[in-house]
């Protein structure tokens, strides 16, 4: 499966991330990048008006960031990606709360999640990640789990 995500609009979305911050585009990047690990998925980044940033988190291919440039919105680029992508589009999630993308999306035969959904589900996978303690190999070391504990909360007793 591959996400089609609308950067800019998922952002506000993600308990600990703002559009306000210099760093947003990089700190999304850098969950959707662990997210797709973790799900086995890969992931289209959408950014508008959103120069790229000095560093990028490396993502071993399965994350590829798309900055579209000033006054041309995600949303035309979103669109574009999918009728490009012709009978493929279908095999392509969208995630955005864009209703006109929404729309677009699901004429072109891609399935549409909000970006609200979308957010929790990133949540959930992250908790998941976790397993109870004495079962098996945590897939993050604990620090990276704290890391994210840190940015969603957590009503879990984090140690260290």
């Amino acid at each position: 499966m591959t996400l089609i995500i609308d950067g800019h609009n998922l952002i506000p979305k993600v308990p600990g991330l703002s559009l306000s911050d210099e760093n947003d585009e990089l700190h999304l990047l850098e969950l959707v990048r662990e997210y797709c690990r973790l799900s086995r998925s890969r992931a289209e980044v959408f950014f508008d008006g959103a120069p790229p940033p000095r560093q990028s988190p490396s993502g071993g291919g399965l994350v590829h960031t798309h900055y579209i440039r000033k006054g041309t919105p995600a949303d035309d680029a979103i669109i574009a990606f999918l009728k490009q992508s012709g009978k493929a589009a279908r095999n392509h999630t969208v995630v955005t709360s864009d209703r006109r993308v929404q729309s677009e999306a699901r004429a072109l035969g891609s399935p549409v999640l909000t970006s609200e959904v979308f957010a929790g589900e990133m949540i959930r996978r992250f908790r998941e990640s976790t397993p109870p303690e004495g079962r098996g190999e945590p897939s993050l070391s604990e620090d990276e789990v704290n890391h994210w504990l840190e940015i969603f909360g957590s009503d879990r007793d984090t140690k260290s």
